[in-house]
């Protein structure tokens, strides 16, 4: 009965935990007003004032978790890059070092998980006094703010007599298999209290009673170290891939910190015995490890922020999600930009293959399918236009010839007509139409017919050989001859009071986008068939 009802605990605080996150994330990004997200960026706008900011938030909450877990936050609600966060996962690393401090100086007293039940209670006055303002989702944050440190706390309440029944007495620390046992010992306690603080606030206490040795501490001070990154990890799931790479670089840090940590663990306490006794200072267990615990955090930072970049761009490779790996790029790198003749070739055949989503999705987006993916679909497309156009301003601009010039300028407008094109299908996506028609077969038939005609046209112009801008042009005005006749059809059954006027205008609105996708498409396909016939056939695709 008693092994049931901790499993039922621990759920209910793992549910309230991932409650809380999502809270969190939703109220952020409903809250964030422009002040808010400038703030953000000159706090973290480098990597020094990420690591400060960490730092100081730390220091101040006395929870590197829960700066994390905030960091995680912000990146899922977009206010800032994962690149940024980057910078707060390692202040919050040397942050949480004050904890060590704290307990040398006063003992571990303070409890962070006080305040979380007046962030609760303001929050819902907040959401309820001001329902339809920004403070509303503000308040929804700090629900979430509060109900986290709750979800700890049940979490902690848990496992808190398998902490108790720890004897450390029974480890021991002979050689580096004792070393290793004392540092498992400090990830499971953190692990288990979700507090890296709790942890070292236990061991200092057995180290200053004389329970283990001070080398058994420190193995024990690394553990947390790790420990705490399983808070993140939890914060994690169900997260934006730049939350999941946050998390994983708070785990690749941490990891690589205890690492060196503990290679380094005889010299760093030699180092601390020197420092006190220079300064006439009486190195006990508590200042000792409180030292240690600061300095490995230090040099871990040290030794990784000249990596940072390439953490982070080995980060960005992972956690892809299908939109992120859809935006990418297909035929465009940095080498093909040094030579401007392989980039306007490989600028076409990303073009065509941009054409060749929008006009997947528009075949889509009319039809009773998965809303959700076509909109991500889309999202994915306008991100791959935007990346061209930059690689188009990144070709190398010294010694162009003014052909090159003129295709590249070609190529830019493409981008932006597909671009167009594919705010057309998103509007289509949002209209809705047919639903509105089923009981007028008449116009429902000639909406059928202008959207098949449409996409035959779109599919011929992208992949008929040889298609000469006067065939283009013919096809253009037989869609909108046909845009005519349906659009009068509507306004017709409008004013007979057969069709209701918000179901007409709204038809009528669907048209307009439709004639607009068009257009949009007939100027890029014109221009892609220019581009082929100027390069040679050796060239073209």
């Amino acid at each position: 009965m008693e092994t049931l009802q901790l499993a039922g605990t621990l759920l209910g605080g793992l549910g309230i935990f991932l409650v809380a996150i999502s809270m969190m994330t939703d109220g952020l990004k409903l809250a964030a007003g422009s002040s808010l997200r400038r703030a953000l960026g000159v706090w973290t706008k480098t990597p020094q004032r990420g690591i400060a900011s960490g730092f100081s938030m730390t220091a101040l909450v006395q929870s590197s978790s829960a700066v994390t877990v905030a960091s995680l936050g912000f990146v899922n609600a977009g206010l800032i890059t994962m690149h940024q966060a980057l910078g707060i996962v390692y202040g919050a690393n040397v942050g949480t070092t004050i904890t060590g401090w704290l307990v040398a100086a006063v003992g571990f007293k303070f409890n962070i998980q006080a305040i979380a039940l007046p962030l609760i209670g303001i929050g819902a006055l907040m959401k309820l006094l001001l329902p339809r303002s920004r403070l509303a989702s503000a308040g929804m944050a700090l629900v979430g703010f509060g109900l986290f440190f709750i979800g700890i706390d049940i979490l902690k309440g848990a496992f808190e007599h398998i902490v108790a029944a720890f004897d450390l007495s029974q480890f021991t620390a002979e050689g580096i298999n004792g070393m290793l046992t004392f540092l498992l010992v400090g990830m499971v306690m953190t692990t288990l209290t979700q507090s890296s603080s709790a942890s070292i606030a236990l061991t200092i206490t057995a180290a200053a009673s004389g329970m283990i040795g001070l080398y058994a501490a420190g193995a024990m001070v690394i553990g947390a170290n790790v420990g705490t990154t399983s808070t993140s990890i939890l914060a994690s799931i169900g997260a934006t891939s730049n939350a999941k790479r946050v998390a994983a670089a708070q785990v690749i840090f941490n990891v690589f910190t205890a690492m060196v940590a503990f290679a380094v663990l005889p010299v760093l306490f030699y180092l601390i015995n020197h420092f006190t006794a220079l300064f006439g200072v009486t190195a006990d267990p508590a200042l000792s490890l409180a030292l240690f615990h600061t300095l490995f955090n230090i040099l871990g930072v040290l030794l990784i922020f000249p990596l940072n970049d390439r953490l982070a761009g080995f980060l960005m490779k992972r956690f892809c999600s299908a939109e992120e790996t859809a935006s990418r790029p297909r035929f465009l790198d940095n080498t093909i930009a040094q030579t401007p003749e392989l980039a306007i070739n490989a600028l076409l055949l990303e073009s065509k293959l941009v054409a060749d989503k929008v006009l997947a999705q528009f075949d889509k987006c009319l039809l009773p399918t998965d809303k959700l993916a076509v909109e991500q679909a889309l999202h994915a497309i306008q991100s791959l236009c935007q990346q061209i156009s930059l690689f188009i301003v990144s070709v190398e601009q010294s010694a162009l010839s003014s052909q090159t010039t003129s295709l590249l300028a070609k190529l830019m407008r493409i981008e932006q007509y597909l671009f167009t094109c594919s705010h057309c299908v998103e509007q289509l996506t949002e209209h809705a139409p047919y639903k509105q028609l089923a009981e007028h077969h008449d116009l429902h038939a000639q909406l059928n017919e202008y959207q098949a005609q449409l996409s035959h046209f779109m599919k011929t112009s992208l992949h008929g050989q040889s298609v000469t801008p006067a065939e283009l042009s013919l096809a253009q005005e037989t869609l909108q001859r046909l845009h005519d006749d349906v659009k009068d059809d509507l306004i017709l059954a409008g004013t007979h009071a057969s069709l209701a006027i918000d179901k007409m205008v709204s038809n009528i609105n669907t048209l307009a986008e439709m004639w607009q996708l068009s257009q949009q498409w007939h100027k890029a396909m014109l221009l892609i068939h220019a581009i082929e016939a100027q390069l040679s056939p050796s060239q073209a695709d």
